[in-house]
């Protein structure tokens, strides 16, 4: 079992160590760090200052960072998650050195309470456990991070076929706003994991002084495999959605055509019977019709028999169908 201590509300701290080896990894994770905590890192770990200050609470990266220091390696990476149906980015910090790693992150972020949970609980199921690694602690917890994004995915795709039984349904109005909200969430899952696989080709270059370089570099080559896999499936989706976007276009302006003919075949009707409604109206001497005791039903009948071949002229040149 590992050595677990609860050190501040905001700081975890488990020991990983394997009664084998004389070796131990250190996992701090630290949620919503503020001044103590920075404060404890400097003095515990003398990292650089401005690492510590990109790891603040109150900062936000709007790119992931990779920096590789002379005693540690610095990462800032973001992850999606969902919140109220849209799709956010989780920023993680991430400290790396020879038999500690650092975690530092805003929220609870299932995967990684989860597995930091598990490491509590069962290091003896981790990798890193067996190597005594920090580099591939790192990894594993990467690569918990990066599978979290299949779910996410997942509900795309389920939302697309809800998009697109939605169109072939006639309800072009709801599934504009469906597309939009699927459009959103791709774009944005897109802008979060855009550099995964080029961090994770640096990272593959980490060197550690107990475990082979080629043992850590088939974790990390497995995370590129997912990033590569998971970006793919994003373009697909993208295709799939612009696809149905451009389908629901059409009908709605298929479905607006329509309007717009049967609209015109009615101005068209209808302009000739005002403009015959407006000659009579005038009653002026010497009009025909005007004074015969069924002068209005002969009106009537000329109106109708001027619709009635519009209408028949209209059907022959297959305008109502």
């Amino acid at each position: 079992m590992p050595n677990y201590e609860k050190i501040s509300s905001k700081i975890e701290k488990v020991i990983i160590n394997n009664p084998a080896t004389a070796n131990e990894i250190v996992w701090l994770n630290i949620i919503n760090a503020g001044k103590p905590e920075i404060e404890l890192l400097r003095k515990q770990y003398g990292f650089n200052i401005q690492h510590l200050r990109a790891s603040t609470a109150k900062v936000y990266s709007q790119r992931p960072m990779l920096m590789d220091e002379e005693n540690y390696l610095f990462l800032i990476l973001h992850f999606p998650s969902i919140a109220e149906g849209k799709i956010i980015a989780q920023e993680i910090e991430f400290f790396v050195g020879h038999g500690y790693l650092i975690t530092l992150h805003n929220n609870n972020l299932p995967p990684l309470t989860d597995f930091f949970g598990t490491a509590k609980k069962a290091p003896d199921s981790l990798d890193c456990y067996q190597n005594d690694s920090s580099a591939i602690l790192l990894a594993e917890l990467l690569d918990r991070l990066i599978k979290s994004c299949y779910p996410i995915i997942d509900q795309n795709s389920l939302a697309i076929d809800n998009a697109e039984t939605i169109i072939f349904q006639q309800q072009q109005d709801k599934a504009v706003s469906l597309i939009l909200r699927l459009r959103h969430n791709i774009i944005n899952i897109r802008k979060i994991i855009q550099n995964h696989k080029n961090i994770f080709k640096l990272l593959v270059d980490i060197k550690s002084s107990i475990v082979p370089a080629a043992e850590i570099k088939v974790h990390y080559l497995e995370l590129i495999d997912d990033s590569k896999r998971i970006w793919e499936m994003l373009e697909n989706q993208k295709e799939m959605v612009e696809a149905l976007n451009s389908t629901n276009e059409s009908l709605m302006n298929a479905r607006m055509a329509n309007v717009m003919k049967t609209l015109t075949i009615i101005s068209v009707i209808v302009i000739p019977l005002t403009f015959i409604a407006a000659v009579f109206s005038m009653r002026a001497a010497g009009m025909p019709i005007i004074d015969s005791p069924y002068s209005f039903w002969i009106i009537l009948l000329i109106m109708a028999a001027i619709t009635t071949g519009m209408l028949a002229y209209f059907r022959n040149k297959h305008w109502l169908n």
